[in-house]
């Protein structure tokens, strides 16, 4: 291996790592530029300690230039002159420095340990997306113990005027990961994403940065027509888009679910909280109607099949797009869409009906009080059967 000695320069050390040609080059006090057989440069000060040669590591050419290589090379040379060994206090302090915990690496942590709990695999699926598309990309590599309210708004800012709702979802996301670093002592104090009392102050509501969007809906009067039309397709899809509109339940209730979680003793049907969004059982009295739909599928049903609504492939589900396409083919022209029949019914309820807003809610399967759920529930299981056959 050549071994060259003489102050180095910027433009030779690059010349040198081009050239790729083995050997030691030197630029003077203990500093080298070593240049390996595959042509990886690094640097390396040596030095004699106890009457023996010594030679310690400085870190790679494409990471360290010329004069950070000197600065390093002058701060041990220094120990030295104080009677310090660099290779000894360096292993030393090594040793005793808090391994780095990055945001990266406590998401992926954050996941493992919360993901079973979560209602859906697309709620686990939607975290995890959401996290790689608008957080790690910024935050990934950085020390959870470093993250301040500037790393936070480098993640928000682009995003909070465009998408507020995404905005504040990503926010959340990043408040919880920190919140779990912190319960695992690998940082403290305040959470630079919390939103109450913190980033309140700082980004507007995201009801103030644009309107909500609601689901496009048919008009109560138009169901009428909408049901005759559907009605006269044949079908699976068409079947699961009926029952959807005489249960007034979402779309992945209706295509998720099984025959066992139909009672044709009681005529109703129980959806599992793994499939509701409020993560509770939810229990659905059948119209007849919706009791006709239910006795067309049974005629269908193949043998050991467990879906009530089952896709092409056995087992698979119906996707939510083939039951769009069958709602706008019943309502030509029409801005309709699955989840806006729940719209329908609440406006149907309200409008049309003298139900108490607690009966309603409670048909549509929404969340309500300890007091309120106990008053209404039996009243809210009685009249949603005369809701649903008007």
């Amino acid at each position: 291996m050549a071994r060259v000695v003489g102050k180095l320069a910027p433009a030779k050390v690059t010349a040198l790592a081009k050239a790729k040609r083995p050997g030691l080059y030197g630029d003077g006090a203990g500093l080298w530029l070593r240049i390996g057989q595959g042509g990886a440069a690094s640097w390396v000060l040596r030095y004699m300690r106890g009457g023996k040669a010594h030679e310690m590591g400085l870190g790679p050419l494409h990471t360290y230039g010329l004069a950070e290589a000197r600065e390093w090379a002058r701060r041990y040379r220094q120990e030295l002159h104080d009677g310090i060994d660099p290779l000894a206090s360096r292993a030393a302090a090594k040793a005793s420095a808090k391994p780095i915990i990055t945001f990266g690496q406590v998401a992926e942590m954050y996941l493992t340990a919360h993901a079973p709990s979560w209602r859906s695999e697309i709620h686990r699926r939607q975290w995890r997306q959401t996290l790689d598309q608008y957080v790690l990309p910024t935050l990934r590599d950085r020390s959870v113990t470093e993250i301040d309210t500037g790393a936070v708004m480098e993640v928000i800012e682009p995003l909070r005027h465009v998408k507020p709702e995404t905005a504040a979802r990503v926010r959340g996301r990043i408040e919880s990961v920190l919140d779990y670093a912190t319960a695992r002592g690998w940082r403290s104090g305040p959470n630079p994403a919390a939103w109450s009392g913190h980033l309140k102050h700082v980004l507007p509501a995201k009801t103030k940065v644009r309107k909500v969007e609601h689901h496009a809906a048919l008009p109560w009067q138009d169901v009428a027509s909408f049901m005759e039309a559907l009605r006269q397709r044949q079908g699976i899809a068409a079947r699961a888009v009926e029952f959807l509109v005489l249960t007034a339940c979402r779309s992945g209730e209706v295509r998720g679910a099984r025959w066992d979680e139909i009672d044709r003793k009681s005529n109703t049907w129980t959806v599992p909280a793994s499939r509701t969004k409020t993560a509770q059982d939810y229990r659905v009295p059948l119209s007849d109607a919706a009791l006709v739909v239910i006795e067309r599928m049974e005629k269908l049903r193949d043998e050991g099949e467990e879906l009530v609504f089952p896709g092409a492939e056995r087992g698979r589900v119906l996707s939510d797009v083939a039951l769009s396409k069958i709602a706008k083919l019943c309502a030509p022209g029409a801005e309709i869409t699955l989840h806006g029949f729940r719209s329908t019914f609440r406006d149907w309820a309200g409008e049309a009906s003298a139900y108490p807003r607690e009966v309603i809610e409670m048909a549509l399967g929404h969340r309500l009080g300890d007091k309120a759920e106990q008053a209404y529930e039996t009243c809210a299981r009685m009249s949603f059967r005369d809701l649903t056959d008007s």
